[in-house]
């Protein structure tokens, strides 16, 4: 996709602000925290971003950073978090998931459905458990989000490929109550997101060269106070042959489309 948006894209933007308007019922937004500017298309104001990329295939194991590694809320990218904490917690009771679980897992990460989200951010433990499945997963600098507030989960680029490498990488030992994610629910997690619906397969994808090897999850929110938009994306992509792991965070769009146009400017020139 180029830097503006096409048709498409734009169709794909507005079918979206549903999905919106639902987190800001939930009081799901708040505030915009001081913004650095970035450059953005003329006429708008502008937006900020970091990325973080790590070659799998390559020799480095700490990503490289693009802008600065500072926290923005997660917005919906927070529910592979959420699915990774109810693998964990599985794993330690020795079990697969349930029927229940999967019927919420499933549409949580395909879909974005936000009332699964609700459903498995309780049964894990809300923050508390969330926290608990991150220091397992080698994450350092991820705050759960107040009460029921999931989508108010803080995070920086550089953990958000740590969570990528625990789902797309290979795991150490893994015993109850201790490692991380075992081989059948990396699989699980890395299936449900290369099945996400189309209309949500923008972000990270635009630096892949497109088909199999890519697999994602998005986030949108709009502040309730500003109206400006926090558009992320993060996930696995292939290109020339290597499968990077990739996430950009960004924060004070104008717009959505102007965020995904920054998520998809960034991620291209991260890989690049």
């Amino acid at each position: 996709m180029s830097s503006r948006l096409s048709r498409t894209a734009r169709t794909k933007a507005g079918a979206l602000l549903a999905s919106a308007a639902a987190l800001l019922s939930a009081g799901l937004l708040h505030p915009a925290p001081a913004l650095a500017a970035t450059t953005a298309p003329s006429g708008h104001a502008p937006g900020h971003a970091t990325a973080a990329v790590l070659d799998l295939d390559g020799t480095g194991r700490t990503p490289v950073v693009h802008g600065e590694d500072r926290a923005y809320d997660t917005a919906s990218i927070v529910k592979i978090d959420i699915l990774a904490a109810l693998l964990l917690q599985a794993q330690d009771a020795g079990r697969p998931l349930t029927a229940r679980e999967r019927e919420r897992a499933e549409p949580m990460i395909r879909r974005s459905d936000n009332a699964a989200a609700n459903a498995l951010w309780r049964q894990i433990g809300r923050a508390s458990g969330l926290a608990a499945a991150n220091k397992r997963l080698g994450l350092t600098s991820t705050t759960g989000g107040p009460g029921a507030k999931w989508g108010l989960t803080r995070t920086t680029a550089s953990d958000q490929v740590r969570l990528l490498r625990a789902v797309f990488g290979t795991s150490g030992t893994v015993r109850a109550g201790s490692g991380g994610l075992d081989a059948r629910s990396r699989a699980y997690v890395r299936t449900l997101m290369g099945q996400v619906v189309p209309e949500q397969r923008w972000g990270v994808s635009a630096a892949g060269a497109g088909g199999s090897g890519q697999a994602l999850k998005n986030g949108w929110l709009q502040r309730a106070t500003t109206g400006r938009w926090d558009v992320n994306s993060v996930g696995q992509v292939t290109v020339r042959g290597h499968r990077y792991l990739v996430a950009v965070l960004s924060d004070g769009n104008a717009s959505m489309g102007d965020g995904v146009s920054l998520v998809e400017r960034t991620a291209r020139a991260a890989v690049a």
